[in-house]
């Protein structure tokens, strides 16, 4: 064989190099966390409640960090602190103002200096807050900073947390109402749900019917349903719930000719798009609006403009990329796993199934399940544990429909099946949430009042801001709160986290703090299409069969699109004054 040939050989197998599956992506994501950890020190900050409006004018509670309460850990300084213990021993008007108890302090001081630590401290309500409020840096012996590095294997019960053991604690973290476990729960739920639905045979049935009556007008699709969902993510912070509503657009949307990621894209891309360029959204704007000062939803004319402006300029990007795909299908990057989808799609179309009654039935009562969804989210107040019951409920009913009018000749136990099929199918995708999560654990979490890497962080970047002119500084925030999203992907954790610090700062650097909340909607926005930590965009992703890898090539692009808008809008805000 000549060198040509040999050459043209290497490359064509360089060419067919696999995209590293999810789970390898991530834990080289939770070993570079590790590692980090190593370099980074620990800090943390004081933390306080405050209240502020919320978007119905009720006063809300919300634990956020202190200004300039942020400080490295340190070991105890116990000579100065049991000092300290003695002569408040004697001071009964501090112990009264500290609620301190004379006989439990008796206690701990009677045992020696040796045996003085923060747990006894803790215990009669001096915290580490409270120590460093009354007497500063003094508490702490300041030689050395310490680090906050999870052992290489571990239990919270045995030695201690190892980042190796980062599934497991990744998804057992959180509960029923958010991330990893609730979230991990409702897919499952929702997968089952869907997997009876799906057998039921209603869903291709209905496509089929509708991709015949509505022939030539199949573009419209596209900005119709991705301003629908931009409108969900504005008004009421849609995201988890998107991810029942992709088991129906994956297969409709490929079936008019596109693929699955243009599926996920005019479903929680473009609910994220709208969160991001909300006017009223109570998790995000309004959160952030009341911890930073100002009055909640204030500025709506500008963010509404936004929101029209950036939603039409996504749709049409998503337009444009799912024309190309719709004119050579073979350039999709998820072309391959989308063959079970027009697999199927193929397979109705030749069988050219009747759309019955019982169809029209299961389908109805899908819409009506789903109004049921949108109902209780917007006016009840209903999350992941009212959503995951409303889904079981529209699998058993799809199920007992089915069975009443023989669909795909279904009996009892085919529901009981199907569900477990449904359920299985996203059970690689519910242990992505929790591994996913385990990223944030191994950084140290994200709790402001708990020594960790990603205290230091967010305080290194605060200072770094607050020495920029005024432009540089709004567009810095932005890139900040874009990074920072890569972690933390809460809306509401993210402000409580930011808005303490960046409100403030916005002051120092000449803009306003309607400002500062604007590039936190921004970032905190548009990454959660992208980071693989989003517990909701890998549901979405689950649920279409693609994996973040892929996903990621063709996002980064799109985000890069959506930063150049976002950073258009923070220009636009400084130069007018925006407040």
């Amino acid at each position: 064989m000549d060198d040509a040939s040999q050459s043209k050989k290497k490359k064509r197998d360089l060419t067919k190099m696999k995209t590293p599956h999810t789970y390898v992506i991530i834990f080289c994501v939770v070993v570079f966390a590790w590692i980090l950890t190593f370099l980074v020190p620990a800090g943390r900050f004081s933390t306080e409640d405050i209240q502020y409006k919320n978007e119905t004018g009720e006063i809300s509670t919300r634990t956020v960090l202190k200004q300039d309460s942020f400080r490295y850990s340190y070991a105890m300084n116990k000579s100065f602190v049991f000092d300290q213990l003695e002569d408040l021993q004697s001071d009964p008007k501090k112990l009264k103002e500290l609620d301190v108890p004379k006989k439990e302090l008796a206690k701990v001081v009677d045992a020696g200096e040796s045996k003085l630590t923060q747990e006894s401290l803790d215990e009669i309500a001096l915290t580490d807050d409270v120590l460093y409020e009354e007497y500063g840096l003094k508490i702490y012996d300041t030689s050395k900073k310490l680090h906050k590095t999870a052992k290489f294997w571990g239990t919270e019960d045995f030695n201690g947390f190892g980042f190796l053991n980062f599934v497991f604690e990744g998804l057992v973290s959180g509960d029923k109402y958010g991330s990893a476990v609730g979230i991990a729960a409702l897919i499952l739920v929702v997968g089952g749900a869907f997997g009876i639905i799906m057998k039921t045979g209603a869903i291709d049935a209905g496509i089929f019917a509708f991709i015949h009556k509505v022939k030539g007008l199949e573009r419209l699709a596209i900005p119709l349903v991705f301003f629908t969902f931009s409108f969900g993510g504005a008004t009421f912070g849609m995201a988890e719930e998107v991810i029942p509503f992709s088991m129906v657009m994956v297969p409709f949307v490929i079936a008019l000719g596109y693929d699955s990621i243009v599926a996920v894209t005019v479903t929680y891309v473009a609910s994220q798009v709208g969160n991001a360029a909300s006017w009223m959204s109570p998790f995000s704007v309004a959160v952030a609006q009341g911890i930073a000062g100002i009055p909640v939803l204030s500025g709506a004319t500008f963010r509404l403009i936004m929101w029209v402006v950036i939603t039409a300029a996504a749709a049409a990007y998503t337009m444009f990329y799912a024309e190309r795909i719709r004119k050579n299908p073979t350039s999709s990057l998820t072309y391959t796993t989308d063959a079970k989808f027009r697999d199927r799609i193929a397979k109705t179309d030749e069988e050219r199934p009747a759309f019955t009654i019982g169809h029209k039935l299961v389908l109805l009562e899908m819409l009506a399940v789903l109004v049921w969804i949108i109902w209780g989210v917007t006016q009840k107040g209903y999350y992941i544990p009212e959503i995951a019951s409303q889904f079981f409920v529209m699998g058993l009913a799809a199920g007992i429909i089915a069975v009443i009018f023989k669909l795909n000749d279904m009996t009892v136990n085919d529901i009981a099946s199907s569900f477990q099929s449904g359920a299985a199918d996203l059970a690689g995708t519910a242990i992505v949430v929790g591994m996913a999560k385990g990223i944030l654990l191994v950084l140290g979490g994200a709790d402001a009042s708990v020594p960790s890497a990603l205290n230091t962080i967010l305080n290194s970047m605060g200072s770094v801001l607050s020495s920029v002119p005024k432009f540089l500084g709004a567009w810095f925030m932005y890139i900040f709160q874009s990074l920072f999203n890569l972690v933390v992907t809460s809306n509401s954790g993210q402000a409580a986290l930011t808005m303490p610090i960046m409100a403030p700062l916005a002051d120092l650097v000449g803009v306003s703090r309607q400002i500062a909340v604007l590039a936190y909607q921004l970032g905190a926005g548009f990454v959660d299409a992208f980071t693989p930590v989003s517990a909701s965009l890998i549901g979405v992703l689950g649920v279409a069969g693609i994996d973040w890898a892929k996903w990621a090539k063709f996002q980064i692009k799109m985000q890069g699109f959506l930063f150049l808008l976002g950073t258009i809008f923070i220009m636009i805000a400084v130069a007018i004054g925006f407040s």
